[in-house]
């Protein structure tokens, strides 16, 4: 199976927030992520926010951290959490497990389709910024709940090992 390069496409329309993944989405998009979480946190009028998976053939750990990243930035300032549609089992599951459904609702369809989501421009990012986000975006997935604290501690410590001695 050829795997596809992940894409990201928004809209935004009356209030809600729609985030599309699409494709293999993996660390190389997480700077681009991060940007619209942190848009998001400085959105004013926003009202709902939707992760859109269904389209998603894998997404990364790291990447998962910044769709967490996401809930945290607007949480507190809607009135439902933010809402990830998925509809295959694995991903259900897997979200599930890492304790999405603490910060997301998580649905298989969604009530509205929004018209038209406009793909998102690539934020590339060095090696360095990339390091940076994977160990955030872990660390986020750690304060989640304890299945991802075992699972991911050893990265983390390790990540943080690599920081404080720059390879020469």
């Amino acid at each position: 199976m050829m795997m596809h390069e992940g894409r990201l496409k928004a809209a935004f329309d009356s209030g809600v927030f729609v985030l599309k993944l699409c494709g293999d989405v993996r660390l190389t998009l997480c700077a681009t992520l991060d940007n619209q979480a942190q848009r998001l946190a400085n959105t004013p009028g926003l009202r709902a926010v939707m992760i859109d998976l269904r389209e998603a053939t894998n997404v990364d750990s790291t990447a998962l951290g910044f769709l967490a990243k996401v809930a945290m930035a607007v949480q507190g300032r809607l009135e439902q959490p933010p809402t990830i549609v998925a509809d295959h089992p694995d991903v259900q599951r897997m979200l599930d497990v890492m304790g999405f459904s603490h910060y997301f609702t998580l649905v298989e369809s969604p009530l509205t389709e929004p018209a038209e989501l406009n793909e998102l421009p690539q934020i590339q990012a060095d090696e360095a910024d990339m390091q940076k986000r994977i160990l955030e975006a872990h660390r986020i997935l750690m304060r989640m709940n304890e299945h991802n604290r075992e699972q991911f501690q050893p990265l983390v410590e390790l990540l943080e090992a690599q920081q404080h001695d720059p390879v020469q």
